[in-house]
């Protein structure tokens, strides 16, 4: 294992043989606070949740080092190569020690150093602050990515709905706003509420899966699909 990243479609081993100085990490989001200094109180008024009850979060910043294994090709050959591909442009990044999620942002080179031993390569980085699942309950289940001990199968695709059916689906801790597509106008029921499905493609803003189990019971006859992807820290 080279700990490697995969940009878009390029492995920083096997495409431009980079060895990370250190294993590959992201670093963890940071949280937008907001503080109000009360006048003849102590302490400080925390309103950094006070709009949608959760924390709130920045972009994840930073950077990755690589060592440039010696090669036929030139150093610069190889970092134009990297350049043209990556500087500037927002691509998805898989961490060979994480694969069953991608980071989505924006990539810049940093820098090229060499020295009469080795040379080394730092990529910038600017992502959203939540990881985002590989697999969404509307793809086909690649196995390699799989994680046979956290790892759940979601398949939503095409549900053959029959009066009613009912299923769970397990969120993670990103709140997302899922979508439904049906063969028919049908109703979907989610923490209480139902709510209409028209026939086709439709988004309910107020059905928002959140962390744990979410229940929905659809009531009708046709097919559905629940389109989610879920985001972890």
């Amino acid at each position: 294992m080279y700990h490697s990243v995969t940009f878009g479609d390029k492995n920083t081993w096997d495409d431009w043989r980079l060895i990370p100085t250190s294993r590959p990490l992201f670093n963890p989001p940071a949280l937008k606070e907001r503080y109000v200094d009360i006048p003849g109180a102590d302490g400080l008024l925390d309103l950094s949740t006070i709009f949608v009850n959760r924390p709130i979060f920045s972009n994840r910043q930073g950077s990755l080092e690589f060592l440039v294994e010696d090669q036929d090709t030139p150093w610069d050959i190889i970092y134009s190569r990297i350049a043209n591909y990556l500087h500037g442009r927002h691509h998805r990044a898989i961490l060979e020690d994480d694969p069953g999620f991608f980071y989505e942002g924006r990539f810049k080179l940093n820098q090229w150093r060499s020295n009469p031993s080795f040379s080394t390569i730092t990529i910038d980085y600017s992502v959203g602050p939540y990881k985002k699942s590989v697999i969404g309950t509307l793809d086909d289940w690649l196995w390699d990515s799989f994680d046979f001990e956290i790892g759940i199968i979601q398949d939503f695709k095409n549900m053959v709905v029959d009066g009613t059916l009912t299923i769970e689906l397990i969120g993670l801790i990103q709140p997302i706003v899922p979508t439904f597509t049906t063969s028919e106008a049908m109703q979907v029921t989610w923490n209480g509420r139902t709510f209409p499905l028209p026939k086709g493609f439709s988004v309910i803003h107020d059905i928002e899966v959140r962390e744990g189990v979410n229940i929905f019971t659809f009531t009708g006859n046709g097919t559905v699909s629940l389109e989610y992807r879920g985001g972890s820290l």
